[in-house]
């Protein structure tokens, strides 16, 4: 709820007056245009204290000086790795003696929390500068265009992968009941890659590599799975191809055989996977293969095949829909990798 204005202390006044000239609470409000509830507050309020000063806070008072709080803050935006031992340290030297809970609490204060530092490819200046240039060349492009684009990649899915349910509803004892537990083995029970594409009209083909990758395997994958999810897709002409900067992808045999196929292929800038949306459609992907909790590879292989097909056409069609947003995260960003967007 949002915190209401605080009235003047020329208006308490006038209404501790009124009150003391016979008026009830109901006139007074009336009068002032004020709800009966707040004409009582402030009344109550004069008869328990003869004030209708703001009164002392409750509680202790911060340990935390304004100095010490500008201090602190400033430290962890210039390092956000600095930890509350750290703080506690610094401050001390400055005079200030404050404990690590006091240091979590005066950060929250601020807007910061401690929280797991995310994982994201390696950015040089290179992959900087060629990721704002795909953003810039891209930001007034059509959304038709975005629209005849078939997005492609590979993935790796585990059999009991980080996906899993981890919540679950039990009552008090019942925390080892098969229901309420997520099985484990001690090597990880294996995972399978996966290749798939998928443009605004929906998924397109999703095969599972069972060997390990080269660039032969990979041409022979496009060549029995892209030209079909194209005509299933019924994409229209001079439809684009995307796959990332993959040595597999980019090998001279690959381009040359794309080249032949009449393919035309989006030109990608490396370690922008918050570019591609089907990174979206993998998450999606491996929730609702979580739900399902394969207990096998067999299994795991099915789930993933059932499930890749039951993905809405129009979850595909909002993530092509709303491609400027990440060019324009980039732009923001000055090329660094912000989030990959739903």
């Amino acid at each position: 709820m949002a915190k209401t204005k605080e009235l003047s202390k020329d208006t308490r006044n006038k209404i501790v007056d009124l009150h003391q000239a016979g008026k009830t609470e109901s006139a007074i409000g009336k009068q002032l245009g004020l709800k009966k509830s707040t004409v009582g507050a402030i009344i109550r309020k004069w008869k328990t204290y003869k004030t209708t000063d703001n009164l002392p806070l409750s509680g202790a008072p911060r340990k935390s000086s304004p100095h010490g709080v500008k201090m602190g803050t400033k430290t962890v935006s210039k390092n956000p790795r600095t930890t509350r031992g750290d703080l506690v340290n610094d401050l001390q030297r400055a005079g200030t003696k404050v404990t690590k809970p006091t240091i979590s609490n005066t950060l929250r204060r601020q807007g910061l929390k401690s929280c797991n530092a995310r994982r994201v490819p390696l950015l040089k200046p290179v992959h900087v500068q060629a990721r704002l240039k795909f953003a810039r060349e891209h930001l007034d492009d059509p959304e038709e265009d975005w629209e005849n684009v078939i997005w492609s990649d590979e993935t790796k899915i585990e059999l009991f992968g980080k996906n899993s349910t981890r919540r679950v509803w039990r009552t008090k004892n019942a925390e080892l009941h098969p229901k309420n537990t997520i099985p484990t083995v001690k090597h990880g029970g294996g995972n399978i890659m996966l290749w798939g594409c998928f443009s605004a009209k929906g998924p397109g083909r999703l095969i599972r590599v069972k060997e390990r990758m080269n660039g032969a395997m990979y041409r022979e994958i496009l060549s029995e799975n892209l030209l079909p999810s194209a005509r299933a897709l019924k994409t229209k002409r001079g439809w684009v191809f995307q796959h990332d900067n993959d040595p597999k992808h980019t090998a001279w045999a690959t381009k040359e055989w794309l080249r032949k196929k009449h393919f035309k292929v989006l030109e990608w800038p490396s370690q922008s996977p918050d570019l591609n949306p089907i990174e979206n459609l993998w998450r999606e992907l491996k929730v609702r293969v979580a739900q399902q909790q394969p207990q096998n590879i067999t299994a795991l292989e099915e789930i993933c095949m059932e499930e890749w097909a039951k993905i809405p056409a129009t979850v595909c069609e909002n993530l092509v829909k709303t491609y400027r947003k990440r060019l324009t995260s980039v732009i923001a960003n000055k090329g660094y990798i912000n989030k990959v967007l739903r």
